[in-house]
């Protein structure tokens, strides 16, 4: 949500930062808007003293047997005039705080401009991607192997399901294990195990609704299945005031994510780079102002420390202000090398919210002696994605003759497996 005092203060800085989104100025809309909900609630305030006078003035006309009726006249029209006064207020309320929740965050002063990826700007690279003759794909390397099964996902559930079996399972459990091992002993990240179910609030929050509500999958009582832990997460300071001294909260989960993949028809539809269901570790910061920015580079190097410690070849990208998410201020995103697509994918987004989220949930944190409180900030970021993970591990450490080596990192979760082969 946006802070309504600055858009009055600088409309055209907004309007500049929502083009930079690639999206028509509302500075305008949203002030007239204001500027008639202020004047209803003005009216309304001054029509409710009036009315409290006036009734005063009644009892004091008819001890002194003065005629009140002009008083009784004037608090009787009142009487009516001030509930269709508040009405108003609140249907012009609900119009501009509709209008404010639909529009994304404002990009950050160093964030590049741009439409789309293509302008999206890389910083560095890791790693050198491995020489591989021929490189199969994951799902060609899963298959073989017999442990990855997307006909029996389709059998199941439908498309964008896959079933993992025997050692690939494993694989994907040791993967997210070392993920969130990492996190919380080597980066301070508290574990958390949230609800996968969540209210309109929570999905509100962390903007998720109203504006993505397609993109989600409902239950027929009203919940919404989690996309990502960042929502449950991220939540835990809704409705809340912080001491300051309690920050920065660090907090992070693995979870399955569940995402109906809307407008996605046609792009990777084998395979398992985009799913309906899938696990990520997720990392979430709460933060004072002056600590996000820090705060940012520190996740993305958790991030990032995962794919090192695997051997993963990546890049790390910022993306330009036309391909953020609707909450971001600014993000990196890391992409993994798969050597079965000769590029690089998404891994990873870390994103700094500054106080969008926060405004939305009403998540604050006040300083040690002061008596007003201010708006945290919230980061989040993928920690990584464990599904793509395994998938960059299956391409990255095929062999000639389909089998996959393990990560020297990954072996102790895998009771010393050296390589997953066809007859394993």
């Amino acid at each position: 949500m946006h802070d309504l005092r600055a858009i009055r203060e600088n409309p055209d800085l907004f309007d500049r930062g929502l083009a930079l989104r690639g999206l028509d100025p509302r500075s305008a809309v949203l002030l007239d808007l204001d500027l008639r909900r202020r004047a209803a609630q003005t009216a309304f305030q001054e029509m409710q003293a009036r009315r409290n006078e006036a009734s005063k003035l009644i009892g004091q006309y008819k001890r002194e047997g003065k005629d009140a009726q002009a008083i009784l006249d004037e608090v009787a029209s009142l009487k009516e005039r001030i509930p269709a006064t508040e009405e108003e207020e609140k249907r012009l309320g609900a119009e501009l705080d509709a209008l404010l929740a639909a529009l994304p965050n404002i990009p950050a002063a160093d964030v590049p401009a741009g439409k789309d990826e293509r302008d999206n700007v890389e910083i560095r690279r890791v790693g050198t991607p491995p020489v591989i003759a021929a490189p199969k794909q994951h799902f060609e390397l899963g298959e073989a192997l017999g442990l990855m099964r997307a006909d029996l996902g389709a059998k199941l559930s439908g498309a964008r399901f896959t079933v993992l079996r025997g050692q690939l399972a494993r694989l994907e459990r040791a993967i997210g294990d070392f993920m969130l091992d990492t996190h919380t002993r080597e980066f301070g990240y508290e574990e958390v195990s949230p609800p996968l179910l969540v209210k309109d609030e929570a999905a509100f929050g962390t903007a998720q609704l109203p504006k993505f509500a397609e993109d989600l999958f409902q239950t027929t009582n009203g919940y919404w299945l989690i996309p990502t832990a960042e929502v449950p997460l991220t939540n835990l300071v809704a409705d809340s005031i912080l001491d300051a001294e309690e920050l920065p909260l660090r907090l992070t989960a693995r979870t399955p994510c569940f995402r109906s993949e809307a407008g996605s028809a046609g792009r990777d539809t084998r395979g398992m780079i985009r799913q309906h269901q899938f696990y990520k570790v997720e990392l979430v910061s709460i933060t004072t102002p002056d600590q996000s920015l820090a705060e940012h580079e520190r996740m993305t190097e958790a991030a990032e420390t995962i794919l090192k410690r695997l051997g993963l070849p990546f890049r790390t990208v910022t993306l330009c202000s036309g391909d953020m998410g609707f909450s971001a201020r600014k993000t990196y995103d890391i992409e993994v090398w798969l050597p079965g697509q000769d590029t690089y994918r998404e891994i990873s987004s870390c994103s700094n919210c500054g106080d969008f989220q926060a405004r939305r949930m009403k998540a604050r944190f006040r300083a040690k002696g002061d008596k007003t409180t201010q708006f945290v900030h919230t980061l989040n970021g993928s920690g990584v994605a464990v599904g793509r993970c395994l998938i960059a591990v299956l391409e990255n450490y095929q062999q000639a003759d389909g089998s996959i080596l393990i990560p020297d990192v990954l072996k102790p979760y895998m009771n010393g497996l050296e390589r997953i082969a066809a007859h394993g």
